[in-house]
Formats: structure tokens, sequence, C-alpha cells
């Protein structure tokens, strides 16, 4: 039996897949991975186009981070959640030099979703509210309450939910917006105004005194890289100001480096509330997650109980990787480097908009990218429904993992999320599959 056949074999027979029907999935069997790459147990090389589950920012087998963690599995590999160390110390004085000014109190947890999950605990406590406003389009998590902030389909599933008092409203999305259907031909002031003023009045009609928090993704991800205009999330800011509303933003998928800044709300000069972190936190080396929040935030309980905690808060382990982990940003400069990579990763992708007449448009921001395909360029419909991703993307994905390409996708969206340490010529060879790849749904055009 092949080498790799035997590995899922013997996966399948007990292993539980999360996202998949069980007896439909077909995992890809890895063994070892490097750099921007991966290998199966044959040899099989594959480019990582989506850094695993968006995350590997630093790439893949990284010696300092490995070390730092063999290091504190040496010394101290765990402490309780009460208990002070010094990696502990360490990490949070790194975190207060590189986040908004102002972000300097941290809770850790295990990853993305309980994280988002503490953020609303905190924002519904210190508020005395319970409503919190999230946008449609967004993902913030698989758990009970983070699921139900998202605002895609995923959350039906599992409705009615635990949590109760979420109102969604529409997220900018210029180049399909259902609220502002002339957004392609407006100013970035104008189109920002308008979703504003929509807000404004949706606070209005939900009471402002109810409302706890406005939760969103500074960049919407998964579901479609959705770039605020200039001056959004400056009016965000400003409505959340106004009104006495926290304003919570989720940097799971786009902090550390990914937008080619320190974090996505740094290009907008914003500071939230509070920000929840993971994914690129440590790059995956280990489970993290982090809720900052400002002193303001901090100080509600400063004798007050905070009834919340998890038994791996602030793991050595963890710690321990998220401080090499930002070490290796910072020495090997990869904001700059992403920041660059984004003019490269751009020019290929109107290099496929330009040819191939299925791609609809193409957006992105650092080496977060997404190419939207549709079926006429007229009407610009999407080439699959809503909540499914059709099977001609699932044929392509096909045709591009058989020739060495791993990349994501989602509804009618191919995503380009790379390791930050991604070269051009790497680029350029995902990119020469993807248009090899990309013949089939012009055909179907």
């Amino acid at each position: 039996m092949e080498r790799n056949q035997e590995i899922i074999d013997r996966c399948m027979r007990h292993n539980f897949w999360t996202w998949a029907a069980q007896k439909e999935i077909q995992p890809i069997a890895v063994q070892r991975a490097q750099g921007v790459y991966f290998w199966d147990f044959e040899g099989k090389r594959y480019l990582d186009f989506n850094s695993m589950v968006m995350c590997a920012n630093i790439g893949h087998g990284n010696a300092h981070v490995v070390e730092a963690m063999c290091n504190q599995a040496r010394e101290l590999p765990f402490a309780g959640p009460h208990m002070a160390t010094e990696i502990r110390a360490q990490v949070c004085e790194k975190l207060s030099e590189i986040l908004p000014k102002g972000l300097n109190r941290f809770l850790f947890t295990l990853g993305g979703a309980d994280a988002n999950e503490n953020a609303i605990k905190l924002a519904r406590a210190v508020t005395g509210r319970h409503k919190i406003l999230a946008r449609y389009r967004s993902y913030h998590g698989a758990t009970h309450g983070a699921l139900a902030l998202s605002g895609d389909l995923r959350r039906v599933a599992w409705e009615p939910d635990v949590m109760g008092s979420v109102v969604h409203f529409p997220p900018v999305y210029r180049f399909r917006d259902d609220l502002v259907p002339d957004a392609m031909q407006l100013s970035d002031e104008a189109y920002s105004a308008r979703h504003l003023e929509y807000l404004e009045q949706i606070i209005r009609y939900e009471g402002a005194d109810s409302i706890a928090a406005i939760f969103l993704e500074a960049v919407t991800g998964t579901n479609g890289i959705l770039i605020p205009p200039d001056g959004y999330l400056q009016g965000m800011r400003a409505l959340c100001d106004r009104y006495g509303i926290l304003m919570i933003v989720d940097e799971v998928m786009s902090g550390f480096g990914r937008t080619g800044a320190w974090f996505a709300v740094d290009h907008w000069k914003v500071r939230p509330d509070i920000m929840t972190m993971a994914k690129g936190l440590t790059s995956a080396y280990a489970p993290l997650g982090l809720v900052a929040m400002t002193e303001e935030v901090a100080a509600h309980f400063d004798h007050e109980k905070y009834v919340g905690g998890l038994t791996y808060n602030g793991h050595p382990m963890s710690l321990a990787a998220a401080l090499a982990n930002i070490e290796e940003l910072q020495s090997r400069n990869l904001i700059g480097h992403t920041h660059r990579m984004q003019t490269v990763m751009l020019d290929l992708m109107h290099g496929l908009q330009e040819k191939h007449p299925a791609v609809g448009d193409v957006r992105g921001i650092g080496l977060f990218g997404a190419i939207e395909l549709i079926k006429d360029k007229k009407s610009r419909t999407p080439l699959g429904e809503y909540g499914k991703s059709p099977t001609i993307l699932k044929q392509l994905t096909g045709i591009t993992l058989s020739k060495g390409l791993f990349h994501y996708i989602h509804d009618n969206l191919i995503l380009i999320i790379p390791p930050l340490i991604i070269q051009p010529h790497e680029l350029q060879e995902g990119f020469a599959i993807l248009d090899e790849a990309l013949k089939i749904t012009d055909d179907r055009m």
C-alpha cells in the first residue's frame, strides 16, 4: 500500500473531521514542511498558498521558534494560569511595543474563537449592555458565541444560538454591494459615508443604550478579503465614541504582518477598545489566542472579579513560540517584505483577470488576496451560489493540488494567503499553476 494512503486510512478509521461529512472528506497526507512548502509521505512537494490555515506567517520549520520552544520545555513546560512567569512578562512587554498605543492589557486564550468569546464577555460586563453589532460576510470562530457573531451561513446550522442579541449589518463589499449598488463609481469618502449613515440608523433603531460593542474584522478574511475604504474605520471609531459603544476588532487572520503592517488597523491609524488575535501570533507553532484591551476596559475589573478562565491561559510553550515568532517578524523585517510583495501579488492577480473571463475581481492588501470568479462580466453573477463552493471550483482545486499547489476556496473565491517569507519567483510558480487551472472556469462560461 502506498504510504500516503496508509496514513490517510489510519486517520480515517478513528479521527472525526471538522467542516466535513465524515465519509466524503479527502485529507491530504503531510509528512513535513519547510519554508513555503510541505511534502507528503511519498516526497511530493506542495507550494503552500494558504499558510496551512491562514496562520503560518513566518513559514514552516523556523529553527529559532522551534529552539525557543525546546528551551522553554526544558525549563518550565507548564505553569498555572494564575502564576507569574518570565515568559509571560516578556511576551506582554513585547506585545506592548507592537500593538496600537494604549492596547496594553492582555488576556491569553487558546485561539481566535475563544478570544472573541472573551471579548464579548468583557464588553458586556464593562458597559452593562447586551447587544453586539456585527457584520454580514464575517467569520469569528466556530464556538457558539463566536459563531453567533459570524455573518455568514456557517452560523445557521447551529441556530438558535445560545448567545442572543447579535444584530448584523452590511459589510463594505465594493464589487457586490447590496446597500450601495453604485459603490464602484463612488469615492472612498462617499462610499464610507453611505455605510456609516446606515449603521448609525441601525444604532438608533436598536437603541444605543442597549449596544455593548460593534464587532468587526478590520479586513474581512475568508468571506472575500474585503478591504475597507478610507474613512470607514475612522468613522466607525467616531460612531462608537459618540454613542459610548466599545469598538472590537478581530485581527485573528489579518494580524502580525499579514496586510503589510503589524495589524490591519494600523493602515487607518485606528485604535479599537478591544482587539483579538491568534493565528499569526505564534505562526501556528503552538496554539495561542489573545484579547488586548485598553487600561480603561481592564480597570472595570480592578476590584470586580472577571468570571471566566482557561486552564491553559498563558501556557509557557505557546508564549515561547509567540515571543520567538515576533522576533522573527522583526529581525527579518517581514512586515516590510510583505508590503513589497503586495505589488507582486496584485500584478499577478491582475494578469489573471485580464486573461481569464471568469475572473471578475481581484483584490488584496499585503499578502492577503482574493480572486472572485463570475459567470459573466456584465452581470457579475457569482460563479457559485452564496454559501456553497461550486463543483467547478472543487475540480479546479483538484487540478492545482495535482500540480503541487495548495490553496483555499470559499464560495466563488480563490484565496491567496501564502507565508510572509514568500519570494517573487515562488508567487510566480503558484500563479502559473492557477493560470493553467482557470481554463476550466473559462470553458464553463
